[in-house]
């Protein structure tokens, strides 16, 4: 089996990768879907599937995909960039107390499989399933012809129960995977972070620079990315909490841009001070979780306008954090 656990997690969730080395779960209460964001909307589908996994003596079961669907069946014009990466995603759903989760590969082939097959030939003839619990939207299998009324056709054929999630529990949450990205892009991590229920996150590793920061009095770490695929918020500053491998906790400075006063390459960087900090990071995981956006990227005449400005930030962090009692 395959375990993901978080440090801090006082819960610890199986995670499956398809069906080869799944035991038998007890009462197996399952849904099915990408949940890329984890965002509201999928944290209340999640908290009944707990509540009714709970009330049959059963375990919740999470049927999820990688990689995303679009980028199997859209290879060269998917254009998809993900809100979490799947590290960060298979957390998430262990902070929401999910008991397994079965990551399938997403193939071609298994895109060719009709609802029918699917439900027979994976979820009641591997899984057992007893219990599915699903939107009242939800389409799934080959041409997404699968929908809560096929399964409610095949519950009696196949001994298991349907639970629908109505329209009025999904959409007064008014939250969707689209408009957190729509967000991002536009450099509303606040909005994006109210629609996750928790900060938007980048995870990294810190590597060399130009040390530039440095010499401006603002060392910062630079971030390498875990997955190119992560998407990244529109160029700019942000305030961020950044939370070492040791756990420690520091406020900070995000900059995120070509840096165009000191650099012509175009590249787009990922640059992080931590404030009241003086240490070596190089070679550390850093979780850099997005507060707010402070400002856009800018291009200064020169280094000392971009001091003035930095000094500026670093202000604007400080009243923002004592305002707000952290």
């Amino acid at each position: 089996m395959n375990y993901i656990s978080l440090k801090k997690s006082k819960r610890q969730v199986k995670v499956f990768q398809g069906f080869k080395e799944i035991a038998k779960i007890p009462h197996p209460v399952l849904t099915i879907g990408t949940f890329d964001g984890v965002h509201l909307g999928h944290q209340k589908i999640i908290k009944q599937l707990n509540e009714v996994a709970k009330e049959n003596n059963g375990e919740s079961v999470l049927f999820t995909f990688y990689p995303h669907p679009r980028m199997v069946l859209f290879p060269e014009s998917h254009g998809l960039k993900l809100i979490q990466t799947q590290v960060e995603k298979l957390n998430k759903l262990e902070r929401m107390g999910l008991k397994n989760i079965i990551v399938y590969p997403f193939t071609q082939s298994f895109s060719r499989l009709t609802a029918l097959e699917f439900v027979r030939d994976f979820l009641v003839n591997q899984l057992k399933v007893k219990t599915i619990v699903i939107g009242y939207d939800h389409q799934f299998g080959k041409n997404r012809e699968g929908s809560i009324d096929l399964l409610k056709e095949l519950a009696p054929i196949y001994d298991f129960n349907v639970i629908e999630i109505g329209a009025k529990d999904i959409n007064e949450v008014n939250v969707s995977s689209t408009k957190i990205r729509t967000a991002l892009k536009n450099g509303d991590v606040a909005l994006a972070n109210s629609y996750l229920g928790e900060c938007f996150e980048i995870n990294g590793t810190v590597v060399h620079g130009q040390k530039l920061g440095t010499q401006l009095g603002y060392p910062t770490a630079n971030i390498d990315l875990n997955d190119e695929l992560k998407l990244i918020p529109k160029n700019g500053v942000y305030a961020t909490r950044v939370i070492r491998e040791n756990d420690a906790e520091y406020f900070g400075l995000v900059s995120i841009g070509e840096r165009p006063t000191v650099d012509d390459s175009g590249r787009v960087t990922i640059e992080v001070f931590l404030l009241d900090f003086n240490d070596n990071l190089y070679g550390e995981h850093l979780c850099l979780k997005m507060l707010k956006r402070i400002r856009d990227e800018k291009k200064f005449d020169d280094l000392e306008a971009l001091i003035k400005e930095m000094n500026n930030d670093e202000k604007i962090l400080r009243n923002w954090i004592d305002t707000h009692n952290w």
